[in-house]
């Protein structure tokens, strides 16, 4: 029965581990506008930085500023989609990003 116990316990701190690796990813979305398709992507990208966290977009900042990383983050299903308009380019993106 001991052994039936500790079998059960171990499943269920499985399960909360599960559960909450699910729960640290979200999804974010960006809009940009710019003279420039790469600026408005940028902007874009800076938005959903700093819906995340504005730690990760400080980061991004002093750092290499490559559109797709998040400091502190692991990011996935970039998808972007952008149209002439506005100032030049309007773009929007979206991520999801897990810590």
């Amino acid at each position: 029965m001991k052994t039936l116990v500790q079998v059960a316990a171990v499943a269920a701190l499985g399960l909360m581990v599960a559960t909450g690796a699910e729960a640290a990813c979200i999804n974010k979305a960006g809009q940009g506008t710019n003279s420039t398709e790469d600026g408005a992507k940028f902007q874009a990208w800076e938005e959903v930085l700093q819906a995340t966290s504005w730690g990760s977009w400080a980061s991004f900042m002093s750092s290499g500023m490559k559109i797709g990383t998040a400091p502190g983050y692991q990011v996935k299903n970039v998808r972007t989609k952008c149209v002439k308009g506005g100032l030049g380019s309007e773009c929007v993106m979206q991520a999801t990003l897990c810590n």
